[in-house]
């Protein structure tokens, strides 16, 4: 926690940015550089980079601190701002799933099939299987119905029912479409988890990005460990950048919207340790403790969802690996928002605040909690961006 000096006067800046993720980082550097404004970000965590945050554990191995973060894009406008900033490690993001006692490929793709049929096939034997199998619903209303009209009730249920009951603390059939309909199903052997053509990650980190961004961001001042409440103790602003939960910003006026939030069990592993475990037959390779970046487990009697080896994807070059099991958690139980639950009961809530948000004179709302949808890294950066745009070309258009 910083030190504040009180002053009887509160010190006036151009503005003051609530979050120091994605949203907020990107905007205070735009407001700064590109338009001069001397900007205060502000965070209440005691890092940078918000659910990107990453870092070198006791075993030397850069992990993702609140699971793992895969980025990719399409818009090239998001890549070459990005790079101003770092270069990239390609990455191809590999993910398996572990049902009835074996590893699955997955997404479902043609080697899915062979798996489970126990021979070679073909993209169209596949095909007309999933033909036979899918049930027809033109237009899938929720996550279940989005599913089984791909691929059937069978691999529904192996892959997809017991992780989202996992992670929403719902049924699939309570959950909005998109929610499972983000995942790809392919008849294909292509078995990348993300369909993007710039699939990469920071190379040193994305803590790192976030520091060079900042680094050449000298009208930007950062004070972590503060909350907002904090801050207006100090100073006066012009625009107010706000990334938080919506609901909180308006002290849950039109009552609390809900999010699914996330634990983290991690441990690590020396050369010596995945080897008299025999890791390495299960990994494939040595020096690692699984056969893939992430290996899902939607079995309704385990308690996890995932197991994250970013090892996989970063590149590392050091002996040593580890490994984070996500458990899914309630808002309640961490006071972490990570994941707005999109249902319809929840939309109706946004709306209300989203009129609130429309009215405020003086402060931008932007990034995922503040928005109340889910976005990746990608989309963040780009509706900070454009958002920028629209405030300096639209004389500070705040909606």
């Amino acid at each position: 926690m910083i030190e504040w000096i009180e002053l009887s006067v509160k010190e006036h800046i151009d503005c003051l940015v609530v979050g120091a993720g994605f949203a907020g980082v990107v905007m205070a550097e735009r407001l700064a550089n590109a338009s001069g404004k001397r900007c205060v970000v502000i965070d209440q965590r005691e890092h940078l980079a918000g659910n990107a945050h990453d870092f070198v554990d006791d075993a030397g191995v850069l992990v993702h601190s609140y699971g793992p973060h895969y980025f990719r894009t399409n818009s090239g406008m998001v890549r070459d701002y990005l790079s101003r900033f770092t270069t990239w490690h390609p990455v191809d993001y590999q993910i398996k799933s572990y049902a009835d006692g074996q590893f699955w490929s997955f997404p479902i793709n043609l080697n899915t099939y062979e798996e489970m049929v126990g021979r070679p096939s073909t993209e169209e034997e596949f095909k007309s299987y999933l033909e036979s199998v899918r049930l027809p619903i033109a237009e899938p209303a929720n996550s279940e119905e989005v599913i089984i009209s791909q691929v059937g009730k069978e691999l529904y249920e192996r892959f997809f029912e017991g992780y989202t009951l996992k992670q929403w603390k719902r049924h699939p059939k309570e959950l909005d479409a998109s929610v499972c309909g983000r995942i790809p199903i392919r008849t294909n052997r292509d078995d990348r988890y993300l369909r993007e053509e710039f699939q990469a990650l920071p190379t040193d980190g994305y803590t790192k990005l976030f520091e060079r961004i900042l680094d050449e961001s000298p009208r930007v001042q950062v004070k972590l460990g503060t909350s907002l409440a904090e801050a207006s103790k100090h100073y006066s602003w012009d625009l107010l950048v706000f990334t938080g939960a919506i609901d909180q910003y308006f002290d849950e006026r039109c009552g609390p919207l809900p999010y699914r939030s996330l634990k983290f069990e991690r441990e690590s592993y020396s050369a010596e340790q995945l080897q008299q475990q025999g890791r390495e037959k299960i990994a494939g390779k040595p020096g690692f403790w699984q056969p893939a970046m992430q290996v899902n487990y939607p079995g309704k009697d385990i308690e996890f969802t995932r197991i994250v080896e970013i090892k996989h994807a970063t590149g590392q070059a050091v002996s040593a690996t580890s490994i984070s099991r996500e458990f899914p958690a309630g808002f309640e139980e961490t006071n972490e928002p990570y994941y707005p639950v999109p249902t319809p009961e929840s939309a109706a809530i946004y709306r209300r605040y989203k009129m609130l948000a429309e009215a405020e004179t003086s402060t931008v709302f932007l990034g995922r909690l503040a928005t109340y949808r889910y976005y990746n890294m990608d989309q963040v950066v780009a509706m900070a961006l454009k958002k920028f745009d629209l405030q300096v070309q639209g004389g500070f258009d705040r909606r």
